[in-house]
């Protein structure tokens, strides 16, 4: 796959892309499949403490993950998923050759409840050396709509700096952009269907809202970054042996 200059223009100037077809409802069935099981394994055996980091508070029916970290270690379906020149085409179109994943996270959001996400900019979460040397390419696993959470993005808040942000006491893992900065900065729906990516820059604002509908919204996050970029200044603690090169 191979995405034109236009392409490109509109990725450099609003800051994200979508990228519909990428993927097969075979391919996401089976990683769908194969993180289902994975979940409910990782969940049976989640210590008390570490609930609150994992566990969506939406849903009060039953308990039920909001997200899992470094599938792409972890699970051969998303290290295939990663692995796939279809979607590496396309990442290294974006940042050039030499890509690795560096962190990569599976996003639940459940039925009947599944919590928001606060906007936010990955660069600031990851701290890298070269702002337009990571891309996140986020797949779609069920079709992602207004209704069941989709994502929206600050067009444009790609080209301004990274702003520092704050997390509620009770939520460390939450961190947020300002109310004051959103303010100034609508905030765009990006639908994206089953087997499409958003391709998103580290730079840009990014949020979803809750799942008030009765169909799930999976997705995995796979963050990429090209061959001279790193973490260097993380808001959070992430294992850069867990980085995984792919071209």
């Amino acid at each position: 796959m191979t995405l034109s200059e236009v392409d490109l223009a509109f990725y450099r100037h609003v800051g994200h892309l979508t990228v519909p077809g990428v993927f097969t409802a075979s391919d996401t069935d089976a990683v769908v499949a194969d993180i289902q099981v994975w979940g409910e394994e990782f969940l049976a055996d989640l210590p008390a403490a570490q609930r609150a980091w994992y566990v969506d508070g939406g849903v009060q029916a039953r308990q039920v993950l909001r997200k899992l970290d470094n599938p792409h270690h972890h699970r051969a379906s998303v290290q295939r998923l990663a692995r796939d020149p279809r979607l590496v085409s396309l990442v290294e179109a974006l940042i050039g050759p030499g890509v690795s994943v560096y962190f990569s996270q599976i996003f639940f959001k459940p039925p009947e409840g599944g919590g928001p996400k606060p906007a936010h900019q990955d660069n600031f979460y990851f701290g890298p050396n070269d702002p337009d040397g990571l891309v996140t390419a986020w797949v779609a696993l069920d079709d992602a709509t207004l209704e069941n959470g989709c994502l929206y993005f600050g067009e444009g808040s790609n080209r301004g700096p990274v702003y520092a942000h704050e997390a509620p006491e009770d939520e460390p893992y939450n961190l947020q952009l300002p109310a004051a900065i959103l303010q100034r900065q609508p905030m765009m729906p990006a639908p994206v269907p089953r087997g499409g990516v958003s391709f998103h820059h580290g730079n840009t604002f990014h949020q979803s809202a809750a799942n008030l509908s009765t169909r799930w919204r999976r997705a995995c996050a796979l963050h990429y970054v090209n061959a001279g970029t790193r973490f260097v200044h993380p808001a959070l603690p992430y294992d850069d042996s867990l980085m995984m090169q792919i071209s």
